[in-house]
């Protein structure tokens, strides 16, 4: 008789418990998930703006080394177009008509916008509705602005000599003389565009706590020395700021001077985004264009990263 094995209870191998998910990895979880879809509601926008800004921006460094007419193969010439337009009498006239204008519209068009926020922060009446007049001028197209100021100009039936001979003052040929045509595009841009800095400035006026005012009032400071002693220190990176932005944009001008005067007379207001007009659509040189647009991208450029610089400065101190 043989004798059985004795059974044994089988048992099971422990099972480590899931552990549960942590808060943290939720968090990093849910924010990729946001991340994901932000991004994905941004592709759209992303797509247009690499086609639009990128791409065409690129490409335009990548002509001003080449030889490129329409019809005709790209051919490499190194930095020839950049010598040819450094030559080309327009050049020097250009830049020196770009450089004049901004410090013409820095002197005209960046004291005004100023002075006109103050007056508009001390109106008790009408303020409303004097703001939709500063910044009428804003809504009106840029092309339409500059045609209706080249009525305006004209020397024989315009409406500028018309009022001085109302007021029999000696007339001037405005934007067709050459000692008067770029202060006088100078004009038409500071009444275009300063309505949106006015309200700049006016929105930084009306942040300066009033009780710095009362204590320089009770110290027996005049308007003056109030504006010299609170206003401008307490609004000084803003003026900084819009300063850089004025001289970004206006080293950009071509509306006036193609509209208005069309680069004369005698190259008077030709600029330098004028001459890339021309050296694009009238010459058919797309190189030399290139080239001019690099070094104004360039000159441009350092001008933007000043200002990034001061903004994020600003950021990090506030």
């Amino acid at each position: 008789m043989t004798k059985t094995a004795e059974r044994q209870p089988v048992t099971k191998a422990a099972v480590p418990p899931v552990p549960a998910p942590s808060p943290a990895g939720d968090r990093r979880r849910r924010r990729l998930i946001d991340q994901a879809r932000a991004y994905a509601f941004l592709l759209g926008g992303l797509i247009c703006f690499t086609l639009f800004s990128w791409y065409p921006a690129i490409r335009a460094v990548v002509i001003a080394f080449q030889k490129y007419t329409p019809g005709s193969e790209p051919q490499w010439v190194g930095t020839a177009n950049f010598t040819r337009v450094l030559h080309d009498p327009e050049f020097s006239a250009a830049w020196r008509n770009t450089l004049t204008f901004t410090l013409l519209a820095l002197l005209v068009g960046f004291a005004i916008p100023f002075l006109l926020a103050l007056v508009l922060n001390e109106l008790r009446h009408a303020k409303a509705f004097f703001r939709v007049v500063v910044y009428l001028p804003v809504m009106i197209p840029p092309v339409v602005s500059a045609l209706l100021w080249k009525w305006f100009y004209d020397p024989g039936a315009g409406l500028a000599n018309e009022a001085l001979r109302f007021l029999h003052l000696p007339t001037s040929n405005w934007s067709n003389g050459t000692d008067t045509a770029l202060i006088s595009l100078v004009i038409v841009a500071t009444w275009a565009n300063m309505g949106g800095t006015v309200l700049i400035y006016l929105a930084a006026l009306q942040s300066i706590p009033g009780e710095l005012y009362e204590a320089a009032e009770l110290d027996g400071a005049n308007l003056l020395q109030r504006i010299r002693h609170v206003t401008v220190p307490q609004t000084r990176f803003v003026i900084l700021m819009l300063m850089l932005l004025q001289i970004i944009a206006t080293m950009q001008v071509f509306t006036e001077p193609f509209v208005i005067t069309g680069g004369g007379p005698e190259n008077a207001t030709v600029t330098v985004l004028y001459l890339i007009y021309k050296y694009a659509f009238l010459y058919n040189d797309y190189g030399g264009a290139c080239a001019l647009s690099v070094m104004l991208l360039v000159l441009l450029g350092a001008f933007s990263a000043v200002y990034l610089r001061l903004t994020r400065t600003e950021g990090v101190t506030a």
